[in-house]
């Protein structure tokens, strides 16, 4: 059977490739966006033990304690992650820290040596450098250990304004902390060469501090991406709301759910007004996406995710959704992980994937909403060199919608990118798009072709391989039952 899924998953990504090349798409050119990234959100300790060098104090049997996942480890396992497309890895906090998920910092300027040591993580920046991925990290304002080295040094007594279960809160109002604070992340990223810092624990800073925060981060180099995990107000390169998480994970928990609010912080980006918003189904701080899921998991993931990865915004997906991670918030969520399971969600990713990084329309093209009901949900993103079509049937049916000829212009097709489909106007010029239920389609308008014999080919040399498959499998039982006579 695993053969079986590798000679499907292996058909789909060569005929992709097949239609990518046959297919012209515009290449996104000048600068890039935020819009134009897309975001891997990784904790080093529970992603995968390069060396037991740095194994001080691991317990891999208990969810609340150190793992044992490294810098080494990310990268000796780094090709899934570029495999994906993803474009910005989020590692988290790295700084000396408690625990595992790097909530007890206990210094701005240190990293944590269970992760490993200052050239390990700068072994791992430069072969991201070299993958053209960019390498963001959290820095929390705030709520970091009781030992931090700020909070036991008796000269700095009245940056702390308080304490709870084993943290303390910085005075955030007060200068000397503001000062430290931005020095502390200006001196970090210009050592290590980081492109991308998550501020969080943002709580009482106000505005003015955190664009000051902000701004110094930008005078190191311009191009580093400054986001939070918080509502704000501040200069960010893109906004985040918690409803935002929550609409995604409500529309595609089951089939046939309330999708009219889904686009409420994507739309204005689309039409050019304001930032991208962080598009997720979970983050690390919640329960994960799939226990809410009521169906089959890898199909809510897909429609859920594709739905973050092609709408306008700024995609942020989670280590372990590609394989279908579940848990509640917390350890639960933060699992090892499993490097032996199934790739059917990989390479799906995948694919989306090389299509967004392929084209710039695809990105941050103009937006044209079609329908959104209920789980049907369908829009076009064009520019003067493309035209794409989206189609996520979240629904529990066979559906069908019909677009005009006066609206597609003449002579054209749609070429289905995932499914392989192509679609052509009747005898009433009309394009009639059927989607089966639980499926997303991302179509290309382009002149009209006619057959593409290289799809045509390519799907006989698939049959021809699992035919060969079969007869092999036959030969060999008939083997074994001759020897056992």
């Amino acid at each position: 059977m695993k053969f079986k899924k590798w000679i499907c998953a292996t058909a789909a990504s060569i005929l992709l490739a097949t239609t990518l090349n046959t297919t012209s798409i515009a290449k996104a050119e000048g600068t890039k966006s935020i819009a134009d990234e897309s975001i891997y959100d990784v904790l080093v300790d529970r992603y995968f033990n390069g060396t037991g060098e740095n194994d001080y104090n691991v317990d891999p049997h208990d969810p609340s304690k150190f793992a044992g996942g490294d810098f080494k480890g990310i990268e000796q396992q780094f090709s899934l992650i570029s495999q994906m497309g993803f474009s910005i890895l989020s590692l988290g906090s790295v700084f000396a820290t408690e625990t595992y998920n790097g909530t007890m910092v206990t210094s701005y300027s240190k990293i944590e040596p269970q992760f490993g040591t200052s050239e390990d993580f700068t072994s791992l920046i430069k072969l991201m450098n070299e993958k053209k991925i960019k390498a963001m990290v959290d820095f929390p304002l705030t709520n970091v250990s009781a030992n931090h080295e700020w909070a036991t040094d008796p000269s700095k007594t009245d940056w702390v304004v308080g304490k709870s279960d084993g943290k303390v809160r910085w005075d955030l109002g007060n200068v000397d902390v503001q000062n430290a604070l931005i020095e502390s992340v200006v001196n970090f990223i210009s050592t290590y060469n980081i492109e991308g810092v998550r501020l969080t624990n943002l709580e009482i800073a106000d505005t003015t501090f955190l664009n000051k925060m902000i701004e110094a981060i930008k005078e190191v180099n311009n191009d580093i991406y400054v986001i939070s995990n918080e509502e704000s107000d501040a200069n960010f390169d893109a906004t985040f709301y918690d409803e935002t998480n929550e609409t995604f994970r409500n529309v595609y928990k089951n089939v046939d759910q309330d999708s009219s609010n889904q686009l409420k912080h994507v739309e204005p980006f689309a039409k050019g007004e304001g930032l991208p918003t962080q598009l997720m189904i979970d983050n690390l701080n919640t329960d994960r996406f799939v226990m809410d899921v009521e169906a089959f998991p890898p199909t809510r993931l897909k429609l859920s995710l594709a739905s973050t990865l092609l709408l306008p915004g700024v995609p942020v997906m989670q280590y372990g959704s590609e394989i279908a991670m579940n848990g509640a918030a917390g350890p639960e969520s933060h699992q090892l992980y499993n490097f032996k399971t199934d790739d059917e969600l990989v390479n799906y990713i995948t694919n989306i994937q090389t299509l967004r990084n392929k084209s710039e329309t695809l990105r941050r093209g103009e937006f044209k909403l079609i329908k959104n009901e209920n789980g049907f949900l369908a829009f076009e993103r064009y520019s003067d060199d493309e035209r794409w079509i989206v189609v996520i049937n979240n629904t529990g049916k066979t559906t069908r919608f019909d677009i005009s000829a006066d609206e597609i212009g003449e002579d054209k097709e749609l070429r289905g990118m995932l499914e392989s489909d192509v679609i052509r106007p009747n005898d009433d010029g009309i394009y009639p798009i059927v989607l089966d239920r639980e499926v997303v389609e991302v179509f290309q308008v382009i002149d009209k072709v006619g057959i593409n014999k290289m799809y045509l080919v390519l799907l006989a040399f698939v049959y021809i391989l699992f035919i060969s498959f079969i007869v092999a499998m036959m030969k060999r039982s008939k083997r074994k039952r001759a020897l056992e006579k």
